[in-house]
């Protein structure tokens, strides 16, 4: 089944909103280290802004090509 930009684009939305009312529990428990938690929340709102900047025909002419049955041919 094939995700669309949309779909990825909200997915990462969600996991960003469950990080932010994660990670400061975490920390105030010492699971997580402040500076671990700021890296990992930078990281997906990076992701977050690639995938907004992608677009929607480029998108999905990648996944024509990234998907799931295709081979790469290696000579």
């Amino acid at each position: 089944m094939k995700v669309t930009l949309d779909e990825q684009i909200k997915c990462v939305k969600r996991e960003i909103a469950m990080r932010e009312r994660v990670y400061p529990q975490w920390v105030r428990a010492g699971r997580m280290h402040q500076d671990e938690a700021d890296t990992e929340l930078r990281r997906m709102r990076a992701v977050l802004a690639t995938l907004k900047s992608l677009p929607p025909s480029e998108a999905a002419q990648r996944a024509l090509f990234d998907g799931p049955g295709i081979q790469k041919v290696v000579p």
